[in-house]
């Protein structure tokens, strides 16, 4: 199987993706799990829902769907019912990871910006409620895509592979669940993002002025203060994960935008085509997104940025005393 040199590109970035997400994905489950990072134990599950998703998406978005797809090409994988559960997989676990960042972004919103609510809201009983109850609508909210792909060919009575069938573009039904499943990802998500954020940011400055104009000319710095420290950590922590979200998904975003104002659509052959370019540009993009939590949480968090380094050690340091 041929590929163009945009495919080629595509092709080498996944192996990347593959051989580092899976590890810094498991690493991170690992570390959050055995705990002692300093976070609260709904932070703690939200990252931990939100790095296992991830990982899901490296699985079977990257490996399964773009690498085992291509070195074997006629093997179970090509069935068109095995495609079609693929399918409808892959969007399980992407709009789980967005949705999880979002309700990621509400707690911290809500930590920072909500005081009365706060002690309700941002507890582990309400995280665990939220993470499964994501998990489940976009469960059942993508199992009607089984039912929208058609066979490819079929050879000797045996499906392969899958795609759009024509009525979904043209039945009323299913015209109504795309634009549902548009407005649920990418646009609501991000657009929520981007506005819990500057609501975020806009608190953040009116506190801070407040406390400084009821402390005066004051001799103690923020730094000094529990309060901004504990409320400086939530700001690092949100903006790292909900500001790689939003930078990462928007040349997916910004293709989602042109191709349905526009109405326009590449050819599948074309692949000069710069509409397919800033295709394939915001899918490597996104996809990006779910190995990065990893990197985030150890620049965003002392305890955690140990704890990585002590585990990537640890087997040195093992190998060190078996030679002693």
């Amino acid at each position: 199987m041929e590929l163009s040199t945009i495919e080629q590109a595509a092709f080498i970035y996944y192996h990347f993706l593959a051989v580092f997400g899976v590890p810094a994905n498991l690493l991170t489950i690992v570390i959050l799990f055995r705990g002692g990072c300093g976070l609260s134990k709904g932070i703690t599950l939200y990252l931990v829902g939100m790095t296992t998703v991830d990982l899901l998406v490296i699985i079977f978005n990257v490996i399964i769907y773009y690498i085992l797809y291509y070195y074997f090409p006629f093997s179970l994988l090509h069935f068109t019912s095995i495609v079609r559960i693929n399918e409808v997989i892959n969007y399980v676990v992407v709009d789980c990871s967005v949705w999880l960042t979002v309700a990621f972004t509400v707690d911290r919103f809500v930590l920072i910006c909500c005081q009365k609510f706060r002690q309700k809201y941002c507890r582990e009983t309400t995280a665990t409620v939220i993470i499964v109850t994501v998990c489940v609508v976009f469960c059942f909210k993508n199992i009607p895509l089984y039912f929208a792909f058609e066979p490819v060919y079929i050879i000797n009575n045996v499906e392969w592979k899958a795609h759009f069938k024509a009525t979904y573009f043209t039945l009323p039904g299913w015209v109504i669940y795309d634009w549902l499943d548009t407005v649920l990802n990418p646009l609501l998500p991000y657009f929520l993002i981007l506005f819990l954020n500057a609501l975020t940011v806009r608190h953040i400055v009116l506190v801070n002025r407040t406390r400084r104009a009821l402390q005066g000319q004051r001799n103690i710095q923020n730094s000094d203060d529990p309060e901004m420290q504990s409320r400086r950590k939530s700001i690092i922590l949100l903006f790292s994960i909900s500001g790689t979200f939003i930078v990462l998904w928007l040349p997916y975003t910004v293709f989602f935008l042109i191709s349905r104002i526009t109405d326009r659509y590449y050819k599948p052959d074309q692949f000069s085509d710069p509409l397919l370019i800033v295709e394939y540009t915001g899918d490597m993009f996104q996809l990006l997104s779910s190995c990065t939590n990893t990197y985030i949480y150890a620049l965003a968090q002392t305890k955690f940025r140990e704890k990585l380094r002590n585990a990537i050690m640890h087997p040195f340091s093992v190998i060190i005393k078996c030679v002693k």
